[in-house]
């Protein structure tokens, strides 16, 4: 025996009893054991640190990262030692039957440990461990693969004809008919081999497919980054215990060994998967030095650093002053966008007539976010399913746009231009916040039908186009004051959005700031028109809606007092004698999660009264456009009355909102007595 391989043997022992890998391999032994079964191939998944391994002996170190298939092989016979010195598994007959999966909890940080398609070449050649990352966008059935097989040889006098000697186990990459097929021959009488069906051992296997996190910039519509790049999605294998452990639309860092698979004509790159983690980007971020002298400047009040925040948002889009309660809201959602599972969404429905601005206002927010995705009118909004390109038959779901955009925005474009039959999809996507996919068994091969249940954990945005929609229907007359008409898009999809906001800046007048700023812009696109463009860049926005976003917003008991009278109040004023109460029931969780956003894009994490008074100011805006006007009655522009010009502007606006806040403990006194609201003594 080579003297390296028996001293890398011992290594491996001291390694599997100092780091707890030898009670563990007790403990599974232990299962075979007890079953009394005789298995072809007896399976063992070994933890391994390459780090510490290394320390011990650097040669093995080196083996297991360039040469695991190998260094499984000395694994393996150092367990196969193992369990008959210590009688672990009665059944076990020859080493042949025990297979060993090397899992590795991380690779050296260097460069030529990393594996991505989207630089070249793909050594998909060398089948040693790499690291790589990316996001899930299609998703397998789980379906069965052989882990083993016992063959025996036909001729009677063979040696080979019994036992377990013939032991045939897969291996990265390998197709089933690596494994198993009917043309083997015996090694030692090249007699044919067959297989004893009886012992075949089968597992859990799950074909991903993933890509290059760089795909989000692609999928923005706009991006700020001009850099061009290779994209290509990639194919993993996911086996037993590792099946089902992802999830579509996540984003992970794998570890695996390359290799490529035939399939016919078609070769594909694919990787065999031996660890999966979570990917959790560095949330760490820092606010500007701009943005902290602006937030001491405005101190004095809670209403002022967010106004001067969307009123100079976006200048490199639209002119300062334009649009600020759209860009409030915009900065709003932006903010309250996040990967957990019970978050507090902020959907944008935008009535406008110029629809040509408002995308390109959307589109530069989309890009503030690592997850912002412009949905393409060509692919679906939410997950499909299609048969598997792997030539296994079984289903696969694909990703959306909705699911890519997850914990960021999906902006929908035009809702108008949207079919019913999508349009109800989104409807319920919007107020359960999950998707079901069925897939039907007898088109994908399997016994039973299937429904998987998908989360789409992302705030939409979309816009309506008033003018192309009321040349489409004849508009009703009987209309409230204040009220939009809103009979194209049905009722409980409107009510699904969380903000209803109509444009009232249109850029159709020749004198129109809007209207300069884009003939400037077409002039020299790279041009900075505003002061508050240097000051307040791109990059710095970023930054600030990652560290605001980052926040954990909670109410303070003032806050909730305020939301909950004024949506008692609401929902005894705003009725039907037909449908009762207008207000929906979400309406109270949308009044949360603006007050929240609004914390928190002041750069707090509690909830004021003040906080409460714009989101009910913003949310009444939007209850007026659905159904008219009500007792409270708010202006056509609540938040933003009048342009900001100056300190005295400011100073104006925040008398205003001081009214505003009387008006509305008036109106909660009135029509809802019960609730008790602390009032400041003037």
């Amino acid at each position: 025996m080579d003297p390296e391989i028996q001293k890398m043997r011992e290594v491996v022992l001291v390694y599997l009893d100092r780091s707890g890998g030898l009670q563990k391999f007790v403990h599974d032994c232990k299962k075979y054991n007890d079953s009394k079964q005789s298995y072809a191939v007896y399976r063992f998944v070994i933890s391994i640190n390459p780090s510490d391994i290394a320390e011990l002996d650097a040669t093995l170190g080196n083996y297991i990262l360039h040469n695991p298939l190998q260094a499984a092989q000395i694994f393996q016979s150092v367990c196969f030692v193992a369990i008959k010195t210590l009688s672990l598994i009665e059944q076990l007959q020859t080493e042949a039957q025990i297979s060993i999966l090397l899992k590795p909890r991380h690779l050296p940080p260097l460069p030529s440990y990393v594996l991505s398609l989207s630089t070249y070449p793909f050594n998909y050649t060398s089948q040693r461990f790499y690291m790589s990352e990316g996001i899930v966008i299609a998703m397998g059935t789980v379906t069965k693969y052989t882990q083993g097989a016992r063959f025996l040889c036909t001729e009677e006098s063979c040696p080979f004809s019994e036992g377990f000697r013939c032991i045939r186990v897969h291996c990265p990459g390998a197709t089933e008919s690596a494994t198993v097929r009917t043309d083997f021959v015996c090694s030692l009488c090249s007699s044919p081999l067959q297989e004893d069906m009886k012992f075949r051992v089968l597992g859990d296997k799950q074909i991903v497919e993933m890509i290059d996190a760089k795909i989000l910039n692609a999928l923005k519509g706009y991006s700020i980054d001009k850099s061009y790049f290779r994209i290509q999605a990639f194919t993993l294998f996911l086996r037993d215990e590792l099946a089902n452990k992802m999830t579509i639309g996540n984003h992970y860092r794998i570890i695996g060994i390359p290799a490529c698979v035939q399939n016919g004509l078609q070769a594909t790159a694919c990787i065999e998967v031996n660890s999966v983690q979570l990917y959790k980007p560095n949330g760490l971020s820092s606010v500007s030095d701009n943005f902290k002298y602006l937030l001491s400047l405005t101190s004095s009040s809670c209403w002022r650093f967010t106004a001067v925040l969307a009123n100079i948002f976006a200048s490199q889009v639209v002119p300062p002053g334009t649009y600020n309660t759209l860009k409030l809201a915009i900065l709003l959602s932006l903010v309250q966008t996040s990967e957990k599972e019970n978050a507090d969404y902020l959907d944008l429905l935008i009535m406008t007539s110029d629809t040509l601005v408002i995308d390109r206002l959307l589109n530069y927010s989309l890009c503030l976010l690592p997850r912002g995705i412009r949905h393409p009118p060509s692919s679906d909004i939410f997950p499909s399913v299609s048969k598997d390109k792997h030539g296994t038959g079984s289903a696969s779901i694909q990703a959306c746009s909705a699911v890519l955009a997850k914990g960021g925005i999906c902006y929908i474009g035009d809702l108008s231009s949207y079919k019913k039959d999508k349009l109800e999809l989104l409807q319920s996507v919007l107020e359960s916040r999950t998707t079901t996919v069925f897939i039907p068994g007898k088109k994908y091969g399997e016994e039973a039908d299937q429904q998987v249940t998908v989360s789409v954990q992302t705030n939409f945005w979309s816009f309506v186009d008033v003018d192309s929609s009321s040349k489409k229907h004849i508009q009703k007359e009987n209309f409230l004051i204040g009220q939009m008409d809103l009979s194209l898009i049905p009722v409980n999809l409107v009510d699904g959005f969380g903000l209803l906001i109509y444009n009232e800046f249109p850029s159709c007048h020749p004198s129109s700031p809007v209207v300069h700023h884009i003939l400037k812009k077409a002039m020299n696109p790279e041009a900075m028109l505003y002061k508050a463009s240097q000051q307040f860049r791109t990059q710095d926005y970023e930054e600030f809606i990652l560290f605001a976003r980052n926040l954990h917003a909670v109410l303070s008991s003032e806050a909730e007092s305020l939301i909950q009278g004024y949506y008692l109040a609401s929902r005894r004023v705003r009725r039907d004698s037909i449908h009762g109460s207008t207000l929906s029931a979400s309406a109270l969780k949308i009044l949360i999660s603006l007050a929240k956003a609004h914390a928190k894009l002041s750069l707090r994490e509690t909830v004021l009264e003040e906080d409460a008074v714009i989101a009910i100011l913003l949310l009444e805006s939007s209850l007026t456009l659905k159904h008219g006007t009500s007792a409270l009655c708010v202006a056509p522009n609540p938040v933003f009355p009048f342009d900001l010009s100056d300190e005295n502007s400011l100073q104006q606006r925040d008398i205003y909102l001081i009214q505003c806040h009387h008006q509305l403990l008036k109106f909660i006194a009135a029509y809802s007595p019960g609730i008790h609201i602390n009032t400041h003594e003037e």
